[in-house]
């Protein structure tokens, strides 16, 4: 007997896809997930990795694209943004980000396949929404871009050392130090 044809349906294969690559990324890394175990998932051809995505990187990227960014810690008032930030990183040095996928990430950050799309999601996710959060200032770039640095070094002092609680004191210098990158008050070197 024959198991019923599924219809066609683009857009639900399609998610089907994402799902499953989601799911396996979070659990595995992106280099130990083939476009056979994603296509198997989704009970969908495997050609159709290719056909919607280009390829296993493009559909990583198109993961990425529904994961947080930190749009959730510009909202509030421009004088609270380096201590919302502070404790923002303070988490980050205690725990792994909530999202797996973003976990995934950081674990597969260095894989050639997908470097560029590393630093597409920083510049989307983290530099570009701060730079604009900045408004006209014109150095508002310059200003994302050191506070990115701040983020991601304390990212890999805790991937290299691994999880420290932070203290209360960690909190004011990280907020002592985001005044600095973003020059809120006005007041910076």
């Amino acid at each position: 007997m024959r198991a019923e044809a599924r219809p066609r349906d683009r857009e639900a294969t399609r998610q089907r896809l994402l799902d499953a690559a989601r799911a396996l990324f979070a659990e595995h890394g992106y280099e130990r997930v083939t476009v056979r175990m994603i296509a198997s998932a989704a009970d969908a051809n495997i050609a159709l990795v290719g056909r919607y995505f280009g390829s296993k990187a493009g559909l990583f990227g198109e993961v990425l694209r529904g994961e947080p960014t930190i749009r959730v810690i510009l909202e509030g008032e421009r004088e609270g943004l380096p201590r919302r930030l502070a404790e923002f990183a303070a988490r980050r040095m205690h725990a792994d980000p909530k999202s797996r996928i973003l976990r995934a990430l950081a674990h597969s950050a260095d894989d050639p396949e997908i470097q560029e799309l590393v630093r597409e999601r920083l510049r989307t996710a983290f530099i570009a929404p701060l730079a604009e959060f900045l408004g006209d200032d014109p150095d508002a770039m310059a200003k994302a871009r050191a506070a990115s640095a701040l983020l991601t070094g304390i990212s890999n002092v805790r991937r290299a050392l691994g999880p420290e609680p932070p203290t209360p004191g960690d909190v004011d210098r990280l907020t002592a130090m985001f005044t600095v990158c973003l020059d809120i008050s006005g007041h910076g070197p």
